[in-house]
């Protein structure tokens, strides 16, 4: 897709403030595509999470998406682009690297291609980790789909509220077998039931991810907007900003303790070894072969093989009952 021809950013991802009550407002706006971010859309978000770190008038903020679901994960158009392309494709526009200047991007075939993009990711500048440099209060609002790359929001936000309809995974544990943030929902799951998710590759209910500990509150869907509302004004008015960096920097360093970012770098490395996975048989992978024959027919299809209740899709889970 010609870069002119790419949605505006800025009509992704909105941004506001209340510097009354210091509480800031980010919402993905694409509701028609499940609030997918193009890479643009991701790096913006990046830019105003830094943005409202830096920000006296934000102390707290609240990540939601507009329509039905939070979202669905990354733009598959673009990774279509990447994997379908013939000949070589470059990925400068990831390192916020115009097409203009005078970089050479490495090779197809190379293993720095793939590994470059995948641990750029580990990077809090480029939208994937970046709530974990996040020096205020994070919560994030929670509704229908929770995959893919929301799902990394959710497993980074401080606090997370989410209606009773909602589902997290992220369909890459499926059809690839990875995702950037497996340390992390490790750790926020516990290992047991996160073992399950990458195996299976199947959803969690919201109920399921209360159990583990995962959210913090889950209400009816009516409720929802109310419920992180309760959430932010409690957040905004206990202590003062200085002391919320002061404990945001305790628990980052407890992270870190954890390993965070060493397994971001370690989910990285994984990443890169993409091109030397070898099918056993006819197992579903993301490739030029797949979006050749349509993808979200291959996806229909290669969902229905599950147990109706372990299915991605809403609409595979409903019409099995």
């Amino acid at each position: 897709m010609a870069e002119a021809d790419r949605p505006n950013p800025e009509d992704i991802i909105l941004y506001e403030k209340d510097t009354a009550t210091k509480i800031a407002t980010i919402t993905l706006n694409r509701p028609d595509l499940l609030n997918a971010p193009t890479t643009a859309a991701r790096l913006r978000y990046a830019d105003l999470i830094h943005r409202a770190n830096v920000d006296d008038d934000v102390k707290v903020l609240v990540i939601r998406g507009a329509g039905n679901n939070l979202g669905g994960g990354a733009d598959l158009p673009e990774q279509e682009e990447m994997l379908a392309a013939e000949g070589e494709y470059s990925l400068l526009h990831e390192f916020r690297i115009g097409a203009g200047e005078d970089v050479r991007y490495p090779p197809k075939g190379s293993y720095r291609y793939l590994a470059q993009l995948t641990q750029l990711y580990a990077n809090s500048n480029f939208g994937c980790r970046t709530l974990q440099d996040f020096k205020k209060i994070s919560i994030l609002e929670v509704k229908g789909y929770c995959y893919g790359w929301h799902f990394y929001q959710a497993a980074d936000a401080d606090l997370v509220i989410s209606s009773d309809d909602a589902l997290f995974g992220h369909p890459s544990f499926r059809y690839v077998g990875w995702a950037p943030r497996m340390w992390q929902w490790a750790q926020m799951m516990g290992l047991r039931k996160f073992q399950e998710m990458v195996f299976t590759g199947r959803p969690f209910t919201a109920k399921e991810m209360q159990d583990c500990n995962f959210l913090n509150s889950v209400v009816p869907r009516d409720r929802l907007e109310a419920e992180v509302a309760k959430y932010a004004h409690a957040c905004s008015i206990t202590r003062p900003t200085d002391v919320v960096f002061m404990q945001k920097t305790l628990f980052e360093t407890y992270k870190q303790q954890q390993g965070e970012y060493m397994g971001s770098i370690m989910t990285a490395w994984l990443e890169s070894m993409l091109a030397q996975v070898k099918n056993d048989a006819d197992e579903f992978t993301l490739n030029k072969e797949t979006f050749g024959r349509g993808l979200n027919n291959a996806v229909k299809d290669n969902d229905s093989l599950y147990p109706p209740e372990w299915r991605l899709s809403k609409g595979g889970r409903k019409a099995a009952e």
